[in-house]
């Protein structure tokens, strides 16, 4: 099959190589900016990793900034890669954070000896003349490892960076001496000199690492995200080491003021509960909205993301709108602009099929009024019933090595299926609960059956990547 029949149309993937976290997130002069990481070269052996650059007026329409790097690992400070980081928008541009990592040749563990981890900035200003609409200037080291506290290893990573009160605040991923996840906190008066602020922990132990820290503020309560490494063994985790979730902070908290604050880990919920999600990040827009994107991937999965000839490996999910549920929960929608995608419609009835020529789908369910099941080519199975959500791969060449996931769910009133070429983002309840997976089908059209007393309304989906991939 040609690789171009797994191309997707409305989630950002690389024009070639290898994606993995979104990185500086931010919307300046109603552009939006997603920075990501990449390898141009990959699947070459040790190809180098720094940051790719995809912008949009709405969203939805996506444009490549070239094939090369945005960001290059090309100091000593970034030699083994220029890692995850953040954007802050300010007056004429955006500053960028990330994390240089150097692995030290030699024979180190690279916990406790052996590896540099750098905070770097870069500052970007608007130009209409530069690749993209910004223009990078040079880059500034801000933090090493003498910089950080005696009891953390050197897993120091991911700065999430903003403005809040009249100073600069930082938190970043960490690893103790004891093995033991936590964020750091570090506070500026200019956004250059930091110095630590205190740390945020959880009660009981929650993974030995935390990376991608993030932070969400919705209607004057916080919530900390983060990637905790080391869950396999979690009842729900099916196995994966690494997780993405969010914990909130107790009423009238603050991550920019916590000192030494601890959470309890009972309340880390996961943002995804599919196969393919990690490393998520937000940005407020200039309409005031949260949005997220996350990888559809993960640094350790046991399932394929690149089967034997793909050139590219990875994609982001779709931006999605985050609220506040009145229970504390994060519901995630994707964007309404995404809607703008939707062609011709349809109507499925609850027992029905129906064939579309393209491989791309909004599938939606608003009433949903008992069990209800939708089979994706005969090869992916959506179930609802019993309380249960199942994702469910029936065709394990499709799947490449996925099988089936879980998420418990008190009564499904409403169901939404994004149908991308490799890509599925399952979203329940408005958004409660969300399952995401890559695969791969055997056919570039798409055929939909439904089981069930609930009608589907389903839309054709344009492409909104259309001519990104080309190569600049």
């Amino acid at each position: 099959m040609s690789r171009d029949h797994w191309r997707n149309g409305f989630h950002i993937m690389p024009p070639t190589g290898w994606l993995n976290d979104p990185n500086g997130l931010c919307q300046l002069g109603g552009t939006f900016h997603v920075f990501f990481q990449y390898s141009p070269d990959w699947p070459a052996p040790h190809a180098p990793r720094g940051w790719g650059h995809f912008v949009s007026d709405d969203l939805t329409h996506w444009r490549a900034v070239g094939r090369d790097f945005a960001i290059a690992p090309d100091t000593p400070d970034e030699a083994s890669g220029a890692y995850s980081g953040c954007a802050v928008p300010v007056e004429g541009g955006a500053r960028l954070y990330y994390t240089g990592n150097v692995k030290e040749p030699g024979d180190f563990d690279y916990i406790t000896a052996g590896r540099r981890a750098t905070q770097i900035l870069v500052e970007a200003t608007a130009d209409p003349t530069a690749p993209g609409g910004l223009a990078l200037g040079e880059k500034d080291v801000l933090l090493r490892n003498a910089d950080y506290p005696d009891f953390c290893t050197c897993h120091v990573r991911d700065p999430k960076v903003w403005h809040e009160d009249g100073a600069w605040w930082m938190i970043l991923g960490a690893r103790d001496l004891d093995d033991h996840g936590l964020a750091l906190v570090l506070r500026s008066e200019d956004g250059v000199a930091w110095a630590n602020a205190g740390t945020v922990r959880a009660t009981e132990p929650l993974g030995y690492m935390w990376e991608c820290p993030d932070r969400i503020e919705l209607g004057g309560r916080e919530w900390l995200s983060v990637c905790p490494q080391g869950m396999q063994d979690r009842p729900w985790a099916n196995g994966i080491r690494d997780q993405a979730g969010y914990l909130p902070l107790p009423a009238g908290e603050k991550l920019g003021h916590a000192g030494e604050l601890y959470l309890d880990p009972a309340g880390f919920c996961r943002w995804d509960c599919g196969f393919d999600f990690y490393a998520p990040q937000t940005f407020v827009d200039e309409s005031g909205r949260t949005v997220l994107l996350a990888w559809m991937g993960l640094p350790d999965a046991g399932f394929e993301s690149a089967p034997d000839g793909l050139g590219w490996c990875h994609c982001l999910t779709v931006p999605r709108e985050v609220t506040a549920g009145a229970d504390g929960a994060l519901l995630q929608r994707p964007v309404s602009e995404l809607e703008a995608l939707r062609g011709a419609r349809h109507e499925l009835a609850g027992d029905g099929t129906l064939a579309l020529a393209e491989h791309r789908a909004d599938v939606l369910l608003p009433n949903v009024t008992g069990p209800v099941e939708l089979a994706l080519d005969g090869a992916l199975r959506v179930a609802c019933a019993d309380g249960l959500v199942r994702l469910e791969f029936l065709d394990e060449r499709v799947g490449a090595g996925r099988t089936v996931r879980k998420a418990a769910c008190d009564g499904v009133s409403s169901l939404r299926i994004l149908v991308d070429s490799s890509a599925v983002e399952v979203y329940v309840n408005d958004g409660r609960v969300v399952l995401s997976t890559r695969w791969f089908p055997r056919s570039p059209a798409l055929t939909l059956e439904a089981r069930g007393a609930s009608p589907c309304l389903v839309w054709e989906m344009g492409d909104g990547m259309k001519g990104c991939y080309e190569l600049v």
